[in-house]
């Protein structure tokens, strides 16, 4: 009689666990799960945007079922109900790392729980038709686990300015070990590679990868007038601010829209000219293009070894020093690579724009957010110094990317790239992409076509990087050194060029928007390796200006 009422006991709690667990299951919304639609009617509409790199032919990958990012994880949002979700909004939100390691160190969160949260958050958009931003390709399979490991540490003593158990995005051509490294490209989309050197530095500091971030494919080095936040692994990345209406800005495009819709604590990009400046002035977001070799390139899908790098893109300027500090570091296999003892929190602590000199290009302020800004500097104290650069052409630019393209993916190949990488050369790419062209290459190649093409030769190609680093050196000290200026203040990513020949730091912050709504960064130019001062700068025109707003339906 004992063993049948134990028997019964066991069988009733049984029941009512499963039924308990029925209930959460429901409440985390189960099954959630992405349909496929005709999206003959979106497409049409962008058709009749004026800008024609705009007129898309398609939205979603073709090749990537959108329910395969989260899948893995779905066992882990079990327990995760939206009354979860909401509860922890407002610790999560539009928060900096400061603010969110304060909340965990309160207890009033957990690193599993802000893991959880993002997940979550993710699935809860991309797998709406009508609010979806293909801004992420893939998730850590491994992350919530390892952020259950972080919460047994003893959280008393953790810095609030540091990137432990922060939840951050990688741009999808950075190598890390447990993803693949795909560049956003079919032909890389098997690539199990190493974690890239940066990759190392920042799971040393404890981040937790939370996944990979969609871009232009091949770095927007692939194809000719083709819509930027494209590629044939994540589909289209659209805009927040103006979906299927404003540009994301490339190549970096899932890296400053997630940051922007808060689908991570921040995100990596890489920029070769304009790459991560583009995107988080686009996306109203922080982006830091570094000096060349302040931060490693190695494990990276190249376009340039002259001009590569990646950067920070975060939603304050605090972040942004923050994750620059958990980046730098010295890596032998990087040539440009350099060792700083610079901490990049440092200069922030005491900000004030007073007696600060700025170069401000005079033909810009005809732009109204822009003299929104200066003025706002200029009531801070800020002295603006008005200037008119001569906008001197940057010769043969395109066959930097071209010669460096050719010679440093086969590199990238043979030292990184995993065995299931069949393609060693851009002529492979080239021949692999024509056997599906209407999948692999919708709005073909031209770019890479144009590479085989290019016979700069080496010596020549030396003199063509050695003339526009002097033009363009030329173009900004001419008034750095003349006005001792403390910076150049440009928009968005429209120097981004002269920054990179020149080799030059550039920092965009957000600015403002236009009448209909669209985003613009107010970018500062400094000389080589003033990362710090940069961010002295930037804070201390955020601190005054606060122009950052929440794309309005992702709030």
């Amino acid at each position: 009689m004992r063993k049948l009422l134990f028997f019964f006991t066991l069988l009733l709690v049984f029941i009512s666990c499963k039924k308990e667990k029925e209930e959460l299951q429901k409440k985390s919304q189960p099954g959630v799960v992405w349909q496929p639609y005709d999206e003959t009617a979106d497409l049409t509409s962008t058709k009749e945007l004026v800008q024609e790199r705009m007129h898309l032919k398609l939205i979603n990958s073709k090749v990537l079922d959108k329910n395969d990012i989260w899948q893995p994880l779905e066992s882990e949002l079990e327990y995760f109900s939206e009354e979860d979700y909401n509860r922890l909004k407002v610790f999560i939100i539009e928060k900096n790392i400061p603010s969110i390691q304060q909340s965990i160190k309160d207890g009033k969160l957990t690193y599993e729980e802000l893991t959880k949260f993002y997940i979550y958050r993710i699935r809860k958009y991309e797998s709406d038709n009508t609010l979806s931003l293909n801004s992420v390709i893939s998730l850590n399979p491994k992350v919530v686990v390892q952020a259950r490991e972080l919460d047994k540490m003893d959280k008393k003593t953790i810095d609030i300015h540091t990137v432990f158990g922060m939840p951050i995005l990688l741009k999808d051509n950075i190598g890390f070990a447990d993803m693949a490294t795909t560049a956003g490209a079919i032909a890389l989309q098997n690539n199990k590679t190493a974690n890239a050197f940066i990759t190392k530095k920042l799971l040393e500091k404890n981040v937790l990868v939370l996944g990979k971030a969609n871009l232009s494919e091949w770095a927007y080095f692939l194809c000719t007038g083709c819509p930027v936040g494209y590629s044939a692994i994540g589909g289209q990345t659209l805009n927040p601010y103006g979906r299927m209406v404003f540009e994301t800005g490339g190549s970096s495009s899932g890296s400053g829209v997630a940051v922007a819709a808060n689908f991570c604590v921040a995100a990596v990009g890489t920029e070769t000219s304009g790459s991560i400046l583009s995107p988080s002035s686009q996306n109203s977001v922080v982006g830091l293009k570094p000096t060349i070799g302040l931060v490693s390139r190695s494990g990276i899908v190249p376009i340039s070894s002259t001009l590569d790098t990646p950067g920070p893109m975060t939603r304050s300027v605090i972040d942004t020093a923050i994750l620059l500090n958990a980046m730098t570091g010295k890596d032998l296999q990087d040539s440009a690579s350099v060792l700083t003892n610079v901490d990049f929190m440092s200069p922030i602590k005491d900000v004030s724009l007073e007696k600060k000199r700025f170069g401000v290009i005079k033909a810009f302020l005809e732009d109204s957010v822009y003299m929104n800004a200066i003025n706002k500097i200029r009531l801070a104290g800020g002295e603006i110094i008005e200037i008119e650069p001569e906008q001197t052409p940057l010769p043969d630019f395109l066959s930097i990317l071209n010669v460096d393209m050719k010679n440093d993916l086969p590199q990238y190949v043979n030292s990184y790239a995993s065995a299931a990488v069949r393609i060693k050369t851009i002529e492979d790419v080239i021949a692999f992409n024509l056997q599906d062209s209407v999948i692999r290459i919708p709005y073909g190649q031209g770019i890479f076509e144009g590479i085989v093409k290019d016979s700069t030769t080496v010596g020549g190609l030396e003199k063509i990087k050695e003339n526009l680093k002097n033009v363009a050196r030329n173009y900004f000290n001419t008034h750095i050194d003349a006005h001792n200026l403390d910076a150049v203040l440009s928009i968005n990513n429209y120097h981004a060029g002269y920054a990179a020949v020149a080799k030059y730091p550039a920092l965009t912050v957000p600015m403002g928007y236009d009448t209909n709504g669209e985003p613009k960064g107010l970018t500062f130019i400094a000389k080589p390796f003033l990362e710090d001062k940069l961010l002295q700068l930037g804070l201390g025109y955020e601190l005054v200006s606060q122009e950052r707003k929440m794309p309005v339906k992702y709030d």
